[in-house]
């Protein structure tokens, strides 16, 4: 079904505003004031302007068309044409936005990207207005899926910088109705600005440099997010409860640290006390050299970024609580820092996990599938999960299979694969699927003990997830992606900047949507 939205510019204007974030804030309205400087109109046909921009038009003696005609600007979805001095507009930025299919929920957010990164929202002080208009869409509110775009790309770390980025937004969204700002209103603000908030958190957690971000400095910042939130309970395992629970895959990635291993666990209690949960489990190494396997020089900077699995399980976690989804949730983020040291496990060593079942380390550096084999085992056997999920940087294979466009799925029900494929679609976060063959179980037999973590050729992606479901009930409905490819990109997207994407968090909270219905 698709919906066409039109700014009736005639209405007064009555707005409906939270604020929610120091640099920038968003508001929706049917129609903007006079004193608004900057405007974003959207472009379906050149050759039939209507709404504000054929009013820009008129009011400029047709100056709008003419230019649209000299610069060649086609309505193609996602073309930008940035103009200055149109009629009363002092700034105006066109957006091309023409899709026969109509534009899907994802798709108006990377619009919503793309007015930011056109517009340097981080850069500079704006004050515009966004009108909804010529928009074929499946969406009835497209305006807040336009102020979430917008947000998960109005982002910028810059902690360590001299000059701080003074880049303030005040966004206000041009609606149809009175009831289109309301709903818009309450749909962004109770609700995806959240997972804006949770997506922002992780690329934070992501991005800070290693030193800083140890386990428990990890836990710190997580439980500190979390402060206040009902239906929460958080629960760390330290070296000791570890040691205890006979965790030796995740006690041994960290011996070579002076910082030790932790297992957060935040549980979410947004439904019925007798409904299973859904566990989420994320891979949270949070300096990665490789251990004994040192990696080399070339790159290892960025493997500060290997928590992103962990990061995106809080982020999610945020999400899902801050709006009061009506589901039992359960994030475990395993973590450690692999560091070569006297102490550190060596390949050839065997370790014993919590399930019992021996690893041999042929590799130090396939050190994720390891804390994440503990973590997964349990998470089962304590919370007794309906269906689990496990993220990870995990391989470099999958970036080699599947480039930057698409992260890994695995699981051991293709048609489960094909549900995943489809939340990827509707959540903006796309995924494809990844073989796990009885022959991949029997490559990682080991000599000596009764698995090994590595060395077991190719494909490399499919023989870290068969690892990993070893320690998985074979009954249950398991998910695995291996996001090594997607979590960290060198040029940016419309909805994020190059650097950490906060990959996971849109995908994980679509999928807790669909269990919560």
């Amino acid at each position: 079904m698709k919906f066409k939205h039109l700014a009736l510019l005639s209405i007064a204007m009555v707005g409906f505003s939270t604020p929610l974030l120091a640099t920038s804030s968003f508001e929706f309205a049917t129609s903007a004031s006079a004193d608004k400087k900057s405007h974003v109109v959207f472009i379906n046909d050149v050759n039939n302007l209507d709404g504000i921009s054929q009013i820009l038009d008129q009011g400029s003696v047709e100056h709008l068309s003419k230019l649209i005609e000299l610069n060649k600007f086609s309505a193609e979805k996602g073309n930008t044409l940035h103009l200055q001095m149109i009629g009363a507009a002092e700034s105006l930025l066109l957006v091309g936005t023409y899709d026969k299919d109509g534009l899907s929920a994802p798709e108006l957010q990377d619009l919503g990207g793309k007015i930011a990164s056109s517009l340097n929202s981080t850069k500079d002080m704006l004050d515009i207005a966004v009108h909804v208009q010529n928009l074929e869409t499946t969406e009835a509110l497209p305006s807040a899926h336009i102020a979430y775009g917008y947000h998960l790309r109005h982002y910028s770390f810059d902690r360590y910088k001299t000059k701080k980025s003074e880049g303030k937004s005040d966004v206000l969204l041009v609606t149809g109705s009175a009831d289109d700002a309301a709903n818009a209103a309450n749909l962004y603000h109770s609700d995806l600005a959240f997972i804006a908030q949770g997506v922002h958190l992780t690329r934070d957690l992501a991005t800070e440099p290693g030193k800083n971000m140890y386990p428990q400095a990890f836990v710190d910042v997580v439980k500190a997010k979390f402060k206040g939130i009902k239906n929460v309970d958080i629960d760390v395992l330290d070296m000791r409860d570890i040691k205890k629970l006979k965790m030796g895959a995740l006690e041994g990635v960290g011996l070579g640290s002076i910082n030790d291993p932790r297992l957060l666990v935040i549980n979410y209690r947004g439904s019925q006390k007798a409904d299973a949960p859904i566990a989420l489990v994320g891979k949270g190494i949070t300096f990665d050299t490789g251990g004994i396997s040192i990696k080399p020089n070339t790159g290892m900077w960025a493997m500060k970024s290997d928590l992103s699995g962990a990061a995106a399980v809080a982020g999610t976690l945020y999400a899902s609580a801050q709006r009061g989804e009506n589901i039992n949730l359960i994030g475990f983020m395993p973590l450690a820092e692999n560091m070569p040291s006297q102490d550190a496990i060596r390949p050839g060593d065997v370790l014993e996990t919590m399930k019992g079942v021996s690893i041999e380390v042929i590799s130090t550096d396939a050190e994720g599938r390891l804390i994440l084999a503990d973590a997964v085992y349990y998470a089962q056997q304590k919370y007794k999960p309906k269906m689990l999920l496990n993220i990870a940087t995990l391989t470099g294979s999958a970036g080699r299979a599947l480039g930057d466009e698409y992260a890994a799925v695995i699981t051991r029900d293709f048609e489960l694969s094909q549900q995943m494929m489809d939340v990827g679609e509707r959540s903006g976060e796309l995924v494809w699927p990844l073989p796990l063959h009885a022959n991949h179980f029997k490559q990682i037999e080991s000599p000596i003990a009764d698995i090994k973590n590595s060395g077991a050729g190719n494909p490399g992606a499919s023989i870290g997830a068969a690892v990993v479901a070893t320690f998985i009930d074979e009954d249950l409905p398991w998910v695995h992606l291996d996001i090594a490819s997607v979590d960290w990109l060198e040029a940016d997207i419309d909805v994020a900047p190059k650097g950490s994407q906060g990959w996971g968090v849109r995908f994980m909270d679509q999928l807790v949507r669909d269990y919560a219905k």
